[in-house]
């Protein structure tokens, strides 16, 4: 399943008529003639669908191609593949290409060892490193060719194959070479998490947290394939409202400035889950919110970065206004603002508070 254009919200027709039999819709006074009219579009509208979803979830992440499946696999195209997956879950393309790190020379080695033309296609296998090198690969390569993103990490499922955006970092910053190029579809299946180390898992908990702090729900306790699909929706959603991040999407950012600040200033040793927990108690501890569940879910633990390199690395931020640093904050659960600016000596001191 790739991106669908169109969607059929499946719907009995019992729960049908109760929707519309008191309406004043020309075509729901008659219960038979309905029902009729029912069975007779309803073989149409499936012909005409791309996808068939029974609710909200479904329909977006139908809307960017995302599929949760057991044994989700793609069909031919250019591996571009963490060579530990590779290792635990053997798969064959056409040509394959082992990464290790989203760097620009990483990418340019890619670049010269493709051999694909501009009708191929380029899949991203393995965790967030792998799929945002894989996505920036394709959206560079022959000025972009079409990609697939397969994450084997929780952190790829529930939020770094989802959306679109793709890079490579800098020394300076994380991210900070990229361009959004949505992949055509995303492969999610849960069973690849049955091999993930306890340390990763941990780090894929951070981003559960973060959308379950932005959504309001406590989306941390649910059954991991839930929690994967509740978080992958959320998601979704946002980024078809504000696909190129001009406006709400930025709340998908919450902790993330104060996370790419550790993890530039560590030279990206210390891991994004761990930063991006570390950025939640910031967080939430300028919102002037609880910090539990952070501590208990999450158990983040100050790192030893260089305070001076983590200051300037936090100001080298994307989000950075005119030298005035702009953070995603909660009124509360639920309720996120985002371009929020507050007095330099209290964003430096959130900071230092993060670090060993």
């Amino acid at each position: 399943m790739k991106r669908a254009d169109q969607i059929l919200a499946a719907v009995e027709v019992d729960e049908a008529w109760e929707r519309v039999r008191e309406t004043a819709r020309p075509l729901a006074q008659d219960q038979a003639q309905f029902r009729e009219l029912y069975e007779r579009r309803r073989t149409l509208y499936e012909q005409a669908a791309d996808v068939r979803v029974t609710d909200i979830e479904g329909i977006v992440l139908a809307a960017l191609g995302i599929r949760i499946e057991a044994r989700a696999r793609p069909v031919g195209g250019a591996l571009l593949a963490d060579p530990q997956v590779l290792e635990l879950h053997p798969l064959e393309l056409d040509e394959t290409h082992t990464v290790r790190e989203k760097t620009i020379e990483e990418a340019q080695r890619l670049w010269t060892e493709l051999g694909i033309s501009r009708d191929g296609r380029i899949v991203g296998y393995g965790g967030g490193t792998t799929t945002d090198l894989a996505g920036f690969v394709a959206a560079t390569y022959m000025r972009g060719v079409p990609w697939t993103a397969v994450p084997t990490t929780l952190v790829g499922q529930v939020d770094a194959a989802i959306g679109g955006k793709t890079a490579v970092d800098l020394r300076e910053g994380k991210n900070l070479a990229g361009a959004f190029h949505y992949p055509e579809e995303v492969l999610i299946d849960p069973g690849f998490l049955e091999t993930l180390p306890d340390e990763e898992r941990r780090a894929g908990m951070a981003e559960v947290v973060k959308t379950g702090l932005l959504a309001g729900q406590e989306l941390w306790d649910l059954p991991e394939a839930q929690m994967i699909r509740a978080c992958a929706a959320y998601k979704a959603e946002v980024c078809l409202a504000d696909p190129y991040e001009q406006g709400r999407r930025a709340v998908l950012n919450l902790g993330h400035t104060f996370a790419h600040a550790l993890e530039a200033a560590s030279l990206y040793t210390v891991r994004h889950g761990d930063a991006v927990a570390l950025g939640l108690l910031a967080a939430l501890r300028l919102s002037g919110l609880p910090t539990e569940v952070v501590e208990t879910v999450l158990d983040p633990r100050p790192v030893p970065v260089h305070r001076e390199r983590a200051w300037e690395a936090l100001q080298r931020d994307k989000k950075v206004r005119e030298g005035r640093v702009r953070l995603v904050l909660l009124e509360e659960p639920g309720k996120p603002v985002w371009g929020v600016e507050r007095p330099e000596a209290e964003v430096r001191a959130a900071l230092d508070a993060l670090i060993a």
